[in-house]
């Protein structure tokens, strides 16, 4: 069957039935040249039957959204049809955050002057008054939730929705969450630099000097993060944009979702065993120690890439280049090594996280915040596609209780 009959068997868009094959409900065989898709017919008879729930793999509410930004195929995500890896090696995350809000890359700027990607000295140190009443050993992630919300109040002007108004909070939004974390080794108020996100996000999570190498895979990271089809945190922001909450309440929504450990907490754990292991010899021992204590091990595996993340596989292999020779970059491979003949799967975007936190020695937590920050602009480009889809976004549920009016049980005396 080609799209199009496979599509109207089902009764829903091609994009939907592209859906459904990344969630593993469908399987596809590609032409030679790639530009062709075809499929099973008694697969979509099946598909199609009355009854038949169409979930993936692991059991999940089937949600299904149309959205032009981010696809999952040939074992990669695609941002409006680019692979996120030729992005992470030749675009910054600025320029990726505008491609997935707008469809274009912005133009240079044609002269020196203020970034526009700032927030108003208002908002800054509003921002930074409510993370400083948190207590010192407070995560960044936690930093940033309560940062947000502090910068949507400063913002008077954040439930005016058009796209320029919302790519605009998004550049602002953003900057303040970066700029109001606390510079370890820098004096509160001090103002970050000048430069891009990733070179100040480094500033919030670092105390050493930035390596211009090593800034490089932050920024990377980022790209390789903006987005990533509709995980749980996006599918939360896009409930909340789509009923018309602002940009604010929308990335307060994804922050409050992506902290779960099964979605971006999961390298906060991973950067913990990390922590332990003082040289390499010593990687075996605690991996074996862990196991036998019957813990999981975060960060190997997923479900959508059965032949190894590619954000993982990118991540890794910039980071030992630019940190060729680093006694930290040689426990993250002795893990790795390891993991490899107790025939664990390949690590995930969340070990490559918690690896080039570690690298870098960056504060505990520092994973999850990256994870959080690049997301956000993801968040915003959903935003933008509800504030113009204009429905609110419903699901129903199957009710398993007691039949509605049914008398009560009462147990015999």
């Amino acid at each position: 069957m080609s799209t199009t009959e496979a599509a109207a068997r089902l009764g829903v868009k091609p994009a939907t039935l592209y859906a459904y094959v990344s969630r593993g409900l469908l399987g596809r065989e590609r032409s030679p040249d790639g530009r062709t898709s075809t499929f099973d017919p008694a697969e979509i008879d099946r598909l199609a039957r009355p009854g038949r729930s169409r979930r993936g793999r692991r059991p999940a509410t089937d949600l299904v959204v149309p959205s032009a930004l981010t696809a999952i195929d040939q074992g990669l995500p695609w941002y409006r049809g680019v692979a996120v890896t030729g992005l992470a090696g030749t675009r910054s995350f600025e320029d990726v955050a505008e491609w997935l809000w707008t469809g274009r890359f912005p133009d240079p700027p044609p002269e020196p002057g203020p970034p526009p990607w700032r927030a108003s000295e208002g908002a800054l140190g509003a921002g930074r008054r409510a993370q400083a009443a948190l207590p010192e050993a407070a995560l960044p992630l936690e930093r940033i939730r309560v940062i947000a919300a502090a910068l949507a109040a400063g913002d008077e002007l954040r439930l005016e929705l058009r796209p320029a108004a919302v790519t605009a909070a998004g550049r602002s939004l953003i900057a303040g969450l970066v700029d109001c974390l606390p510079r370890p080794g820098v004096p509160p108020g001090r103002a970050p630099g000048a430069g891009r996100i990733a070179a100040r996000l480094w500033g919030g999570l670092s105390a050493a000097d930035p390596e211009p190498g090593l800034v490089g895979v932050l920024d990377a990271a980022l790209v390789l993060l903006a987005d990533h089809e509709l995980a749980a945190s996006t599918v939360a922001a896009r409930v909340a944009a789509s009923v018309r909450a602002d940009p604010y309440a929308v990335a307060s929504a994804g922050l409050a979702t992506v902290s779960g450990t099964l979605h971006g907490g999961a390298s906060l754990g991973i950067e913990a065993l990390l922590d332990e292991i003082d040289r390499p010899g010593q990687a075996a021992t605690v991996v074996g120690a862990r196991l036998r204590r019957g813990e999981r091990l975060r960060g190997f595996g997923h479900r959508l890439y059965p032949d190894g993340d590619p954000r993982a596989r990118f991540l890794l292999t910039r980071l030992r280049a630019s940190a060729a020779g680093s006694p930290r970059m040689e426990v993250v491979d002795a893990v790795l090594e390891a993991t490899t003949r107790r025939g664990l799967p390949d690590p995930n975007v969340d070990l490559a996280l918690a690896a080039l936190a570690h690298v870098t020695t960056m504060t505990r937590g520092s994973g999850e915040a990256i994870f959080a920050i690049a997301r956000t602009a993801g968040w915003i480009a959903h935003a933008l596609e509800e504030y113009d889809r204009n429905t609110p976004i419903r699901p129903r549920a199957v009710y398993t209780g007691r039949a509605p009016g049914a008398r009560p049980h009462t147990p015999m005396a």
